[in-house]
């Protein structure tokens, strides 16, 4: 799944008619990007979430064989996102990536499906802040070494991970960020993480985008 439904705040002005999704970045949208990275580890079905101009990311979808869950009213967070579209996802665990970040290196999400165990609830790509281009703030996770994650330390949250949709029915609420979940997941010796070895940049304001480009240039 990919997380499509933001407002694109940081994003402005370019977001004020063009959904982020949707914006280039060395010539291809970072729509496209995730897309990409999904298609090459073998991910399937595709759902993306939609709510700010979701027309838009849904005629540049059209024809392609993703599914959209449109969420019209109000944006359900990801938590709330993710549990609406089981629906159209199944059963089975789940990728989920975030569109506004650029990748150099391997396939995060083909490195997540490697790594995945059957003890895991969620698993989570993690990037050191040293090497996390555009990041603004602290970290969020640290490692032990069986691989659990815990709050706080200088390991980023890439924006992707696998996640099991069963753990979704632990909280009653229709709008709730993941982040909850994982607190949970946290609590429990249930979620692990693991590091991306390579490049990665957080496209979530104008002046990173350059920033990315540099990133895929090299």
């Amino acid at each position: 799944m990919i997380f499509a439904a933001g407002l694109g705040t940081r994003m402005r002005p370019l977001t004020d008619r063009l959904p982020k999704p949707l914006i280039p970045v060395a010539g291809r949208t970072l729509l496209d990007r995730a897309l990409d990275l999904g298609r090459d580890a073998g991910a399937g079905p595709v759902v993306v979430n939609t709510h700010y101009l979701g027309d838009r990311i849904a005629a540049h979808l059209a024809g392609r064989g993703v599914a959209i869950s449109d969420e019209p009213g109000t944006i359900l967070d990801t938590g709330g996102g993710l549990r609406q579209a089981l629906p159209l996802l199944g059963t089975d665990p789940v990728m989920t990536l975030n569109p506004d970040v650029v990748w150099t290196g391997p396939n995060p999400l083909a490195a997540l499906n490697a790594a995945w165990r059957d003890d895991m609830d969620a698993l989570l790509m993690l990037v050191p802040l040293a090497r996390a281009t555009a990041r603004q703030g602290a970290g969020d996770f640290a490692l032990d070494d069986a691989g659990r994650i815990a709050r706080g330390g200088d390991l980023v949250y890439g924006g992707a991970q696998i996640i099991r949709p069963d753990r979704l029915a632990d909280i009653p609420d229709r709008v709730f960020s993941l982040n909850r979940l994982w607190d949970r997941l946290i609590a429990d010796g249930r979620a692990h993480g693991i590091v991306h070895p390579g490049g990665w940049c957080d496209v979530g304001y104008p002046g990173a985008i350059p920033l990315a480009e540099e990133l895929i240039h090299g």
